[in-house]
């Protein structure tokens, strides 16, 4: 995978000593992670964006271990929501502690880390979420408030020749849906790169979608999938609307 040079180390000033305090006493702990967030996106698409955290991904499991140790350092932590986040303080300087989606689809597992890309991030080997793992988590972010299909259609431009398509595919599952939508989009965003998405790809999932669209069977009408990717935009469709919502009733 092709990473590009990235000085966001440098840029971090006095939050960087937090950061690297953190990350060696995880490393020292034997307590995995991996990088992601605004230093992932620019080492994938050399499009810095400057925040004041970093995002580290870790198995659910780990988390309440994560906190302890980050804690140790003097860090206010907090588990933020039992679902997805947890954070370490240190003053304006915070990490955020992620181990899922928020929505629940995307949570970390082994293979996070069996694809990771390794990096050098202020003086540490650390592991980098493979783009795979990017583009699987923020395609479901579609708010009025944040939206993350730039960032995906930056991924694909970038690094769509390394993807591994069916690992990807295999990520979305039944949310098919949502990486075909972000497929067509980068078509149009970038019409001299649709090279770049597998023409088998393309043509198995507007297949799928031809099929669905031809099928007789019964659908559940009043269901709303929405909160999966906004669950404030899509609460009206559920509080006055009458539409179940997908995240109460286990789909997937």
């Amino acid at each position: 995978m092709k990473l590009h040079d990235t000085n966001w180390g440098r840029s971090c000033g006095q939050a960087g000593d937090f950061y690297r305090a953190a990350l060696l006493k995880l490393q020292q702990e034997g307590l995995r992670f991996l990088i992601g967030g605004a230093y992932a996106m620019e080492r994938y698409t050399a499009t810095p964006r400057r925040t004041k955290d970093l995002d580290i991904f870790v198995l659910p499991d780990d988390v309440g271990a994560v906190l302890r140790v980050l804690g140790s350092l003097g860090a206010q932590t907090e588990l933020t929501d039992p679902r997805w986040l947890a954070k370490a303080l240190a003053g304006e300087d915070f990490i955020d502690i992620i181990f899922n989606a928020s929505n629940g689809l995307c949570p970390v597992d082994e293979a996070w880390f069996d694809h990771a890309e390794t990096v050098d991030l202020l003086n540490l080997s650390v592991g980098l979420c493979a783009v795979e793992e990017m583009i699987w988590q923020k395609a479901f972010i579609m708010s009025r408030h944040r939206y993350d299909g730039n960032e995906v259609a930056h991924l694909l431009r970038a690094q769509g020749a390394k993807v591994d398509w069916d690992r990807l595919r295999r990520r979305f599952g039944e949310q098919w849906e949502v990486l075909l939508s972000h497929l067509i989009l980068f078509r149009y965003v970038y019409p001299g790169e649709r090279g770049l998405v597998p023409s088998s790809l393309m043509t198995e999932l507007t297949g799928r979608l031809a099929g669905e669209i031809e099928s007789s069977a019964e659908v559940e009408p009043k269901l709303c999938r929405g909160s999966f990717i906004s669950h404030t935009d899509y609460s009206v469709d559920i509080r006055e609307w009458g539409y179940l919502d997908a995240r109460t009733m286990g789909e997937t």
